[in-house]
């Protein structure tokens, strides 16, 4: 299955995210198919651009957005643009109504999380930005819910991968027990069989 979802840029406190369209078999950091669009949440408020015919394109063929990525398609319009696209109206209208809708979007220029400046190493930003992070975090508790929603997404998937692959190999051991109980059984029944055949011989002779 094909999934769009969010994979995470950037340094410690100053998070951005791309949005990219990937095979849901491969790991989260892994190669993905395309980059469709970009979340910034360091900005207020936070930035969303999405390339709308190609979100359009993948999502019209059956690629299913995480929910965190819906939230962001629906708060950028492109989730009930695809609607109408479903519905038969033409590509070319809904993406030139998503251009113009996204150049008439106002973004602050002040961010949530510091900057590096001048003589500042990327650890000292780090550090400087994780100071601000968390009150910033309280500020906006619906982009913290997107990636903590992801994160517990990709945890569920992993854990049903182990899952099957434990039943996977308890499955193997049991039957490889059972073959090897059998060809015991087989042994010590052909053993026996041996002893009795013995047993009548030196009767006979007697």
């Amino acid at each position: 299955m094909v999934r769009i979802r969010l994979r995470r840029m950037g340094l410690k406190g100053q998070p951005s995210y791309r949005i990219v369209v990937t095979d849901q078999r491969s790991p989260r950091d892994g190669r993905f198919i395309e980059i469709i669009g970009f979340h910034n949440p360091r900005t207020e408020p936070a930035t969303d651009t999405i390339k709308e015919d190609r979100a359009l394109h993948w999502l019209n063929v059956g690629a299913q957005p995480s929910d965190a990525v819906k939230r962001i398609l629906q708060r950028t319009g492109t989730w009930a643009r695809f609607e109408r696209l479903r519905k038969g109206e033409a590509v070319e209208t809904l993406v030139a109504e998503a251009n113009t809708q996204f150049a008439e979007v106002q973004v602050s220029p002040k961010t949530r999380y510091a900057a590096p400046v001048d003589g500042q190493s990327k650890w000292k930003a780090a550090e400087r930005a994780a100071a601000v992070a968390e009150p910033a975090a309280q500020a906006a508790p619906s982009e913290a819910k997107d990636i903590v929603d992801e994160i517990k997404e990709d945890a569920q998937k992993v854990e049903a991968v182990v899952e099957e692959v434990v039943e996977d190999v308890v499955e193997a051991v049991k039957s490889g027990v059972k073959k090897a109980k059998e060809k015991v059984e087989e042994v010590v029944e052909d053993v026996v069989e041996a002893v009795e055949d013995a047993l009548d011989g030196d009767k006979d002779e007697a």
